[in-house]
């Protein structure tokens, strides 16, 4: 975003706060979100003029426009806290487009066959090679969270899934021990695909380029993304099943293994360092310094995702994540025409959640109200899944002690509960978890993550696509319940009465 565009957001939003009367009409029990206010604000977002919102485009400067000056308009003020940079909180990011890659093995002077299309390469400069025989590193850490290996100048072959050794604390993600093997010098890293990533959406996504934060710019020479049959080939080397390495990686005392295959890779990336922003909105509560609650959910999207000779370019993000921003709004509406609440409630569209939940990690490390005052997060995202009546699951069941209360506000409105902690296994890939692996209580609430099946339908055939579109299909059901649900949420969490993390032990 331009600064000149900053000042003409900052004038319109002022004058639509102030023009537009209705959100000061304090409502104790508006009416409840319908179908169609959610489908409006979807329908904008994921359309074509929007371009897929993709950070750093005119498609963000679009999406931060229309969300800032709609907020304003419920009455909400900048939630930044900061003067020099009302409502949009910069992210300052550094973007790597790999454009051409070579990868060459033998193995004992013959040739070994990798598939083209099943090495997904990207580079730290314009140009990087690295050579050598590549080493096996496992989860690339032991039971107690450091490296097990030297890995100085040597291409590292690590599994993406999750350490798991026995009575182990939780362990780095994988994004964590890619960035401890840089640290450590590693010529390149590179890393299984995860079993639940279609290969075909991971490999557009990569083709579009990778990101990071500019204050987290570390990274080996090369990185990379190994198909399965490509890492099995490798293994095969020294007579490794997938699964038997997974086995030996698990085990405590795991050594690192070389492969006897002369890797030479080279990549060629152009890089482009620029500004995305996190977008901040804030009703203030009526009693300062009770704390603040959190809503959240990430604005991007994959932008224009397809070559020139595609017929369909845009991914346009329908249901991931417009969905969960027109929760959002039509959430800040209502509470900002509704009775006062005791707590600050912040609303934030975050950027580059596609690209590693950036934005939020840099909120996490820079946030505007700090962290031990936000008694709890709420992170909406990906929400037109399931149809209307759908129970109430929680992505972070059993973590941080919120289970009862959000159980009971959920049966209250007559929504059943879906007690299993199935959707657990998303914890660590929504923005909430930028926020409570810094030890803020963290949830994700609604309908789709109660249907297992249901999800990864969706996760297998339209997601990260451009079929991810508003039609007269996309289930809305579940999505209005789920706004009408964060309505209750946000006003039990912002009421210093009803929820006293610090004293009760909520």
């Amino acid at each position: 975003m331009t600064h000149p565009f900053r000042a003409r957001a900052f004038t319109t939003l002022a004058v639509a706060a102030s023009t537009l009367c209705f959100a000061a009409q304090a409502q104790d029990k508006p009416a409840p979100i319908s179908v169609d206010e959610v489908r409006s604000h979807i329908a904008i977002l994921a359309s074509d003029a929007f371009e897929g919102r993709g950070p750093g485009t005119a498609g963000e400067t679009r999406t931060l426009d229309y969300l800032a000056k709609t907020w304003a308009s419920y009455g909400l003020i900048s939630g930044t806290n900061d003067a020099a940079h009302p409502w949009f909180q910069p992210v300052p990011l550094v973007e790597r487009k790999p454009y051409a890659q070579a990868v060459h093995a033998t193995v004992r002077g013959k040739l070994l066959k990798l598939a083209e299309d099943g090495v997904l390469l990207s580079g730290r400069n314009p140009t990087d090679r690295a050579t050598g025989e590549p080493l096996f590193v496992g989860y690339g850490v032991g039971a107690d969270g450091k490296l097990n290996a030297d890995v100085q100048g040597r291409i590292v072959l690590m599994l993406s899934a999750e350490p798991k050794f026995e009575g182990a604390a939780k362990l780095p993600t994988s994004r964590e021990r890619q960035k401890m093997l840089a640290e450590a010098g590693a010529a390149a890293v590179l890393v299984t695909a995860p079993e639940a990533a279609p290969w075909g959406a991971l490999r557009n996504q990569l083709a579009n380029g990778s990101m990071r934060l500019a204050s987290d710019d570390i990274g080996a020479p090369i990185t990379g993304v190994l198909r399965a049959d490509v890492t099995e080939a490798m293994l095969r080397t020294v007579r490794l099943s997938p699964a038997d390495a997974m086995a030996k990686a698990g085990q405590s005392g795991f050594a690192a293994m070389p492969l006897p295959v002369a890797l030479d890779l080279a990549t060629s990336t152009s890089v482009r360092s620029f500004e995305s922003h996190n977008v901040i909105g804030k009703i203030p509560g009526a009693k300062p310094g009770s704390g603040a609650v959190v809503l959240l959910g990430h604005w991007d999207h994959l932008g224009i995702c397809r070559s020139e000779e595609a017929e369909d370019r845009i991914c346009n993000g329908a249901v991931d994540n417009a969905s969960g921003m027109a929760v959002l709004l039509t959430v800040a509406e209502r509470l900002g025409r509704g009775a006062p609440m005791d707590r600050d409630v912040y609303f934030m569209g975050t950027t580059a959640e596609e690209r590693g939940l950036l934005g939020a990690y840099h909120f996490a490390d820079k946030p505007v109200v700090p962290l031990e005052q936000i008694v709890v997060a709420l992170n909406v995202d990906t929400v037109a899944i399931a149809p209307a009546g759908a129970p109430v699951a929680l992505v972070g069941r059993g973590e941080n002690g919120l289970d009862e209360i959000v159980d009971k506000i959920a049966r209250d409105m007559g929504r059943a509960v879906d007690a299993d902690t199935e959707a657990n296994a998303f914890i660590r890939r929504q923005d909430g978890w930028a926020l409570g692996a810094k030890g803020v209580k963290s949830i994700m609430a609604g309908g789709s993550f109660s249907d297992m099946k249901l999800l990864q339908a969706f996760l297998t055939t339209v997601y990260h696509q451009p079929d991810d579109e508003l039609t007269d299909a996309t289930e809305l059901g579940g999505a209005a319940d789920d706004a009408n649900l964060h309505v209750n949420l946000a006003r039990h969490f912002a009421d210093e009465a009803k929820y006293k993390p610090a004293t009760t032990g909520d």
